[in-house]
Parts: C-alpha cells; structure tokens; sequence
C-alpha cells in the first residue's frame, strides 16, 4: 500500500504539484487534469491495488492532493473534515453510521421539547 501526498499550487493560471516526501510532481491547466496526471504518476510507483483520491483546498490558490494506492480495506486521513469513501466489506459499518447521526439529532430535538430556548 502506498501513500503519496502532493502540495498543489496555481499561477498564471497554471496548476503545480510537488510530492511531499519525494520526487513525484506534475503540472496542468485545471485541478481536474492535474489530479489525472498524478494519479498516474502514483501508479507508475506503485500498482498494488485499487486507488483511493482526495483534493482538499487550502486557500484558492493552494490545495493538497493525496492518492491511497492499494489497502482495499477501508478509509484514510483526508482533511478539511471528510473522510474517505469506505471499500470492499466496510460497506455495512458505513450505513450504520448515519444512523447514529439520525439518534444525536433527536437527543438535540428533545431539548426543544423541555420548552428551553435560547433566545427567551
């Protein structure tokens, strides 16, 4: 399994990206066209498995790109508060969890129901 993470940057219209531990890098016109690009570049290193991608802006002249190659079996770290679309036998785990979310929504509704407000 190999992780491969990438500082992107755009200027003059020009997007950039430079592996963060390592020699990987390419450069494109769009953000959709650099993430092919290095995508592929992951894949010429390592083609052990399925692959797993985020994009995450940081500002919008910046982002962070990073490409999970192999593993199969569940999610990683992706930042801004997302979090990596499960694969292969996690799929039960993952329709449980919005379940508990429906739960911790009623729990807050049954504030409402004590007659307490915040703007009284």
């Amino acid at each position: 399994m190999g992780v491969f993470t990438f500082v992107c940057r755009s200027s003059g219209g020009k997007w950039t990206a430079n592996q963060y531990s390592g020699d990987l890098e390419g450069s494109a016109d769009s953000t959709y066209e650099l993430q092919r690009k290095l995508v592929q570049s992951a894949l010429s290193v390592d083609s052990s498995g399925g692959v797993q991608s985020s994009f995450s802006f940081i500002t919008p002249t910046s982002a962070v790109f990073q490409v999970i190659v192999g593993g199969g079996g569940g999610g990683g770290f992706i930042g801004g508060g997302a979090a990596a679309a499960p694969a292969g036998g996690d799929a039960p785990a993952a329709a449980e969890a919005p379940a508990e979310k429906k739960e911790e929504v009623k729990e807050e509704s049954d504030d409402e129901d004590l007659g307490l407000s915040l703007f009284d």
